[in-house]
């Protein structure tokens, strides 16, 4: 799959990732491959990414991402609400 997580200011994330969870303004909720189109609306919270197993680089990271230090293929990323779409595989994060 592949995730951008985006602001009106800047790219926060962009690259090859396997799952996602997200704070739902009615929980948490998680997107694995081939997840059923969806659009949804964020709270505020945290974005989990686990990157995908074979990614080497990531096509972009801002510094507001924050590597897990125990495992190398978790990120976080702090946001303040939004909108996220899933359509075959792509999963585009609008956050705030």
């Amino acid at each position: 799959m592949y995730l951008e997580v985006i602001t009106p200011e800047e790219v926060l994330f962009k690259g090859e990732v396997s799952a996602v969870q997200l704070p739902g303004k009615d929980g948490l909720f998680q997107i694995l491959n081939d997840h059923a189109p969806l659009i949804a609306t964020l709270a505020i919270g945290t974005v989990r990414v686990r990157v995908a197993d074979d990614t080497r680089t990531l096509d972009h990271m801002s510094s507001r991402v924050i590597l897990d230090v125990t495992d190398d293929k978790l990120c976080t990323v702090e946001v303040k609400g939004g909108v996220v779409e899933c359509k075959n595989n792509v999963i585009s994060v609008l956050a705030s």
